[in-house]
């Protein structure tokens, strides 16, 4: 070992002045070559070490400083129950020793040591397997092995992490706010303290009036901060001066940040950084280690074998035998490279000391860039090797021990997100990658279930971990188990089991998230591969089935489950619409929910199938109409078949808006048919053609699209009264269409209208968008297109900002943006007031854009082969010759024929959303004495078609034809 720095090793009390080399402060020491030394901490007088047999040594020196008593100059540290030592550090005053068991002891120093060095066992974490220690000056952090961070010591500056105003600890206490994240280092300054995460998230808090935690500002932390600026950087090892921080990631790269003012950061100068600053000196050479004194650094590079030194030289702690600053890294020359056969293992740094351990060539392992030294273990996690432990333990011993690893494991979320990580793609973890190898999880948890341990690792998450989800940290490593656990539900399900119960658990602890967490988690979920986002909407969607089936016997609690995992299932639903639909959107639907119980789940529109949210808005809009019938309202429309425009928009006028939620009634003037359902159909058929012949008028009219939109410069009341008929339309229960497109439905339900929909309206002008934006780059400009449109700025100065490939999608964006929005927002909002006037009903909102504008426009595509396997008989026979002689005939219609007949029996010639099969026609026969001399008559309003028992099919052919051929009007034929 060699040293160098403040104080000899003569004045140590430990190494003969005969063994100085070149008369220099470097010793070589034959005490330490009896064992090798595996770890040594030194601070304030202090110095501590743990050899390779398990046996620590501690060194202080007296209070005036002086060298103590020769039979005093170092002790074995003792350890209760015979403990070997695994590692140590030091405080000012203290030495935490962590034995080989996990056990952490502590030893409290006085003005010199006593005669047997026995540290006490710290009775609060007896119970607990510690991995890791790590000292400030006054503050100490402990990490165990299944991933639980404890500190304890001052609090003065927040180093403790426990929240701005705790007082300071004397036991140590769990740090909750990083709970879940698997740590794969803790490290303490002066008074600050960071831990480093297996996938290289840094977090840092305490004292920051230099910049140390690298958050770029000089604000104290009293909590955990990520330290973005690292993100993405690989961080694996993380080393701490007084007043300055020091990072070393899986490349070889190294940063600082903190007190600059000796040049401990190695920039070429004495300045503060707040944020992580890359040692360009070092850049280039890939660094494996690196130690921070009090004020200075070091680091070494395995592949020449030098170590580099910078910072505070006053007491010779650089190595360059001088005692002079250095604000740039500097070689270090040891005499082991002529001397002696010896290479570099590890190097450590003191107070104001440097240490390096060294061994003989052949017994030596080059420290590799790729997996960081740290001081101690890391935390439990699930492998392979574990998988086949438990699968191979046979005897009740054995099987004991692994129930005990299975509730260690699965009642941490930290050892469940140190699992199955995908290589060092782990590394890059973010809103996009989860660092997850999900084939690995579903396999693990079918391996359980295949040997039998399936159950006790359900009980245990069902007891321990799913209570403690507490609010994670919003990254990534944090958040890995909310993708892990839906596998092990998803197997509880393949077997049979009821999962209703452990997926609300799960759902709590999702909406127990903070706003960010939960954020970052629907990142998480949009990136999921389909086969494993399709488990997590599987469970919770059975789960809220399960919960649905006992409606009516559901108890609060379970009610509130219910709700929980609605809300998580909606959660998935907007993550798969914003994916593009990553999974069938039916695989969000709870088939034959009760209709009494539709009513308590309207805030979750994506369980409901487009038929059961139908049914919920034609029984809103009955119950409100039966209501309003029963004080013998009406809302009744006289009109003129000739005017009918006119008369509906003078009708509009004049009406009182309250009146749209009664019934509507509509009579033709000189026709004789009663208002049953049939008359409101006719009506809007006719009024919707009769609307779009006129459409020049009041709206503009795409020739290519043949579709509606507003004009921007008309300021008519027209389309509060159009917004009224298409409401009314809806509100009782008539499909009708408008001729507009999926874009008003979308503003109608607050959606915002894309590229795609302006193509629907206008192909030609989509099309020309399109292009700019498939334009090759440097084609763009040659378009001489500027930021207006019809004399319009887009954006201010709009005219003089030319369109180019940086700004081409933010002109298409704009040009969307006025086109559905600001050159018609007066209009459009006009139409969405008369509207909601026209159906009181809000069940409407439940719909999706093109759901709702299916519901209006009904559909014209026809499978007539549905129309006659729906028809009902009243005193026919389907065999009989006169109904084979209908549908003969019926199917020798062309296409525009047969809507006639549409027209002729139903009053419109489109069927609602569903098609013919929802239309259960009945074919009647009234029992003529003379049929031949009858037409068929329909009754509209019921479905009904009264047709004469025919003599031949002849008579039948000519009598339909000439019915259909009137299909308009009631009583007329």
């Amino acid at each position: 070992m060699y040293c160098w720095g403040k104080a000899s090793w003569t004045e140590f009390g430990i190494t003969p002045k005969e063994y100085v080399i070149n008369g220099e402060n470097q010793y070589l020491n034959p005490f330490f070559s009896q064992k090798k030394i595996v770890r040594i901490a030194c601070k304030c007088g202090i110095v501590a070490l743990v050899k390779e047999n398990g046996k620590g040594w501690v060194w202080m020196e007296d209070e005036s400083g002086r060298q103590q008593k020769p039979q005093r100059k170092i002790k074995e540290l003792i350890l209760a129950n015979e403990e070997k030592v695994h590692t140590l550090d030091c405080g000012k005053s203290y030495i935490l020793v962590l034995s080989t068991t996990g056990k952490m002891f502590q030893l409290i120093l006085h003005s010199e040591l006593p005669e047997v060095v026995r540290p006490k066992l710290i009775q609060t974490l007896c119970a607990t397997v510690i991995i890791q220690v790590a000292c400030g000056n006054q503050h100490s952090l402990a990490l165990s092995k299944d991933g639980q961070l404890f500190t304890w010591g001052q609090n003065s500056n927040g180093q403790l992490g426990l929240r701005k105003g705790e007082p300071s600890k004397p036991s140590p206490q769990p740090l909750k706010s990083l709970s879940g994240i698997p740590l794969a280092q803790i490290a303490a300054g002066g008074d600050h303290s960071f831990a480093v995460s297996l996938s290289g998230a840094v977090f840092g808090w305490g004292r920051n009036h230099a910049g140390q935690l690298g958050l770029g500002d000089i604000t104290n932390r009293y909590q955990p901060a990520h330290v973005r600026a690292l993100e993405f950087k690989k961080t694996g090892f993380i080393a701490c001066g007084e007043e300055h921080t020091s990072i070393l990631t899986k490349d070889g790269l190294v940063y600082t940040f903190g007190a600059g003012c000796f040049g401990q950061l190695g920039h070429n100068s004495t300045r503060n950084e707040v944020r992580p600053r890359l040692v360009a000196e070092l850049w280039g050479k890939q660094v494996s280690q690196i130690a921070c004194g009090s004020y200075h650094t070091l680091a070494f590079i395995s592949s020449s074998g030098k170590v580099y030194s910078f910072g505070r030289g006053e007491h010779g702690q650089l190595g360059n035998k001088k005692t002079i600053n250095h604000i740039m890294p500097i070689p270090v020359k040891l005499p082991s490279e002529k001397r002696y056969s010896l290479v570099v293992d590890r190097i450590f740094a003191g107070e104001s000391q440097s240490f390096v351990l060294c061994s003989e060539k052949q017994d030596s392992k080059a420290s590799e860039i790729v997996i960081p030294l740290r001081p101690g273990k890391r935390i439990a996690r699930i492998d392979n090797s574990l998988m086949n432990k438990w699968i191979a333990r046979s005897d009740p011993k054995s099987k004991k021990i692994t129930k005990t690893e299975i509730i260690m494991l699965f009642s941490s979320p930290a050892c469940l997100n140190a699992s199955f990580l995908s290589n060092n793609e782990h590394f890059s973890s973010a809103n996009e990658i989860a660092g997850l190898n999900m084939s690995s999880v579903r396999e693990m948890f079918k391996t359980l279930s295949e040997h039998g341990l399936l159950f006790q690792v359900a009980t245990v998450v069902q007891k321990s971990l799913l209570p403690s989800l507490s609010k994670a940290q919003a990254v990534v490593e944090a958040l890995r188990v909310f993708l892990i656990l839906p596998e092990l539900i998803g197997i509880f399900y393949t077997l049979d089991w009821s999962i209703a119960d452990i997926t609300a658990s799960l759902a709590l602890a999702i909406i127990r998230q903070k706003p960010r967490s939960r954020s970052l988690l629907k990142s998480l979920w949009m990136k999921l591969p389909a086969t494993f986002f399709e488990r997590v909407v599987q469970i919770h969607h059975d789960a809220s089935n399960q919960f649905i089936l006992k409606h009516s016997r559901l108890s609060p609690a379970d009610n509130s489950k219910l709700h929980m995992t609605l809300y998580v299932l909606r959660l998935l639903y907007n993550v798969n619409t914003k994916a593009g639909e990553k999974i069938p959107r039916s695989k969000f639907y709870i088939q034959n929910i009760p209709l009494e119980c539709v009513y308590s789940l309207l805030m979750y529109p994506c369980i409901l199938d487009m038929k059961t949210k139908q049914d919920a808005l034609h029984a809103d809009c009955e119950k409100q109409s039966q209501r309003n019938q029963l004080f013998g309202f009406a809302n009744h429309l006289h009109i003129n078949r000739d005017t009918i425009l006119r008369d509906t928009l003078l009708f509009l006028k004049q009406t009182n808006p309250s009146q749209y939620q009664f019934p509507l009634k509509v009579t033709f003037q000189n026709e004789p048919g009663e208002d049953v359902g049939g008359v409101q159909r006719e009506f809007f058929s006719v009024i919707t053609r009769e609307l779009y012949k006129s459409a020049q008028e009041q709206f503009k009219l795409d020739e290519k699209s043949g579709l509606l939109w507003f004009i921007s410069k008309n300021h008519s009341e027209v389309y509060h009264s159009v917004g009224v008929l298409c409401g009314m339309a809806l509100y009782n229960r008539c499909v009708a269409d408008f001729h507009f497109p999926l874009a008003l439905f979308k503003k109608l339900l607050k959606e915002k209208p894309t590229l795609e929909d302006l193509k629907e309206l206008s192909p030609t002008e989509g099309g020309n968008l399109q292009k700019i934006l498939d334009e090759d780059e440097d084609c763009v400009e040659d378009l001489y297109l500027d930021f207006t449109i019809q004399e319009h700025e887009l954006v201010p100065n709009g005219k003089d900002i030319p369109v180019t490939k940086y700004n081409r999608k933010r002109y298409v964006d704009e040009y969307l943006n006025f086109v559905f929005n600001t050159s018609v927002e007066k209009q459009f909002e006009d139409f969405k007031e008369g509207f909601s006037k026209g159906c009181p009903s809000t069940m409407w909102r439940l719909f999706l854009p093109n759901e709702l504008m299916a519901v209006l426009y009904g559909s014209h595509i026809f499978d007539w082969a549905e129309l006659e396997k729906n028809a009902r008989y009243d005193g026919y026979e389907p065999t009989d010759q006169t109904i084979m002689n209908f549908w003969t005939v019926f199917y020798e219609l062309n296409e525009e024929k047969k809507k006639h007949f549409l027209a002729f029996l139903t009053g419109s010639d489109r069927v609602s959303v569903g098609g013919l099969r929802t239309c259960r026609i009945i074919i009647k026969d009234y029992g003529y004495l003379n049929p031949d001399d009858f037409f068929p008559d329909p009754s509209t309003c019921f479905l009904v078609l009264n047709l004469p028992n025919y003599s031949s099919i002849d008579i039948l052919r000519e009598k339909l034809l000439q019915a259909i051929t009137c299909h308009e009007g009631f009583g007329n034929l």
